[in-house]
């Protein structure tokens, strides 16, 4: 006799479980805690089988008959509704794996071992807010020019023209690595050449007039914000690093006795670890400065939460503060200052200077320079340089 709602909801468990047969294979099997689930009992390539249809009253009769026949649809088809599913299964768990965004987290895990933290966090977060949202759970494959090209659009339309640029970059490197691995075709970023708003990546503003620096070194000195920023506005035009290698930079680091501070490569663009021979004035601020932070961690801890270090905004607004907005003047600007004037006001070689900004310098076999190259030359150079500026400021303060 075929079940009814009412015989189901009626059964009660027993020590053992208990088997109320429908029809056609179909039955509800209660368990002695009283679950209740359907199987379809079946005979495949001459083997007795099983398959679990659901939990009752998550899946009811009627439907647990409909998934009954379903499978009984497939037997007569000569395939087997238990391999049918597990077959299924795998072809979900596959596109996942081949999904937009599976594909790129894992080309962001390999590739980001080699790049800065704060290179690293901005990539993932354009990833996860740009993109992700709209083609992340699609497979990889799947996707088109025009699906790319929609989103992007959609960063267009905030204003955001750098982002959608930079947004459309990223997806290119996440679609070729799916072709190197054998989960795409090709790379459809291709076809979006010249489709985006025009735009071209500025070069951050930077004074390079001797008769310009001398007023804002002059105006630095004379900061009247925190002790801390000062000092690390201070420091900034003298060391060439970026200012969020300055911003993070931590006691434990510097070496007082060889006057160099030593960046591990985690915190470096390039993954290098880099060494920053320290001129006079540079120690001398720095042991000014060690009996207000040299309990932290960080030389130039945050404002609110001394726990971390001095916000990426802080440098900047302090720049502002001092007068000079960012269409002149930028924390990273001062990188440019020093590059230019090292090399046509002091003479210093190309090289020397290239290798103390932290670029990609090469030897002449095609390898990487280490972090002691050419360190005697460096230092001379630092030194040198901060006595330029030194002497800028003693100029300007003399009228000169």
């Amino acid at each position: 006799m075929p079940l009814t709602d009412t015989a189901i909801r009626k059964a009660q468990p027993g020590e053992k479980p208990i088997r109320l047969f429908d029809e056609r294979g179909l039955y509800l099997e209660v368990a002695p805690g009283g679950g209740k689930w359907w199987r379809l009992k079946y005979r495949f390539g001459g083997k007795e089988k099983r398959l679990s249809l659901g939990v009752y009253p998550d899946v009811t009769l009627a439907r647990a008959r409909e998934r009954r026949d379903d499978a009984r649809k497939l037997l007569a088809d000569g395939v087997d509704p238990g391999e049918h599913r597990k077959a299924a299964k795998r072809a979900k768990e596959d596109a996942a794996a081949n999904s937009f965004e599976a594909v790129a987290r894992e080309w962001f895990a390999k590739q980001s071992i080699h790049w800065a933290r704060g290179h690293a966090e901005k990539i993932i977060r354009r990833l996860e807010r740009d993109l992700f949202p709209w083609l992340g759970s699609r497979p990889v494959a799947d996707i088109t020019a025009p699906d790319i090209l929609t989103v992007l659009r959609r960063i267009e339309g905030r204003g955001a023209i750098e982002t959608a640029h930079r947004a459309l970059q990223n997806a290119g490197q996440v679609f070729r690595y799916a072709v190197a691995t054998g989960r795409a075709m090709r790379d459809p970023t291709g076809d979006l050449r010249g489709s985006l708003t025009p735009w071209k990546p500025k070069h951050y503003p930077a004074i390079t007039d001797p008769k310009e620096i001398s007023p804002l070194l002059l105006a630095i000195d004379g900061f009247t914000g925190t002790f801390p920023v000062k000092c690390a506005l201070q420091l900034l035009p003298m060391l060439l690093v970026r200012p969020g290698e300055l911003r993070q930079m931590e006691w434990a680091e510097v070496d007082f006795k060889e006057a160099s501070w030593s960046i591990p490569a985690e915190k470096m663009k390039t993954r290098v670890p880099h060494l920053v021979p320290l001129p006079h004035k540079v120690v001398e601020i720095l042991r000014e400065l060690h009996p207000l932070t040299g309990r932290s961690r960080w030389v130039f801890p945050g404002v609110r939460d001394h726990a971390k270090p001095m916000s990426e905004n802080t440098l900047n607004a302090g720049l502002r503060r001092l007068g000079y907005d960012k269409d002149t003047l930028t924390s990273h600007g001062f990188r440019a200052t020093a590059r230019t004037l090292l090399d046509e006001v002091l003479g210093f070689r190309p090289d020397w200077i290239e290798h103390q900004l932290a670029h990609a310098v090469r030897d002449p076999n095609g390898r990487a320079y280490n972090r002691t190259a050419h360190l005697k030359q460096r230092r001379e150079m630092l030194q040198a340089w901060a006595d330029y500026l030194d002497g800028l400021k003693a100029g300007a303060g003399r009228g000169s």
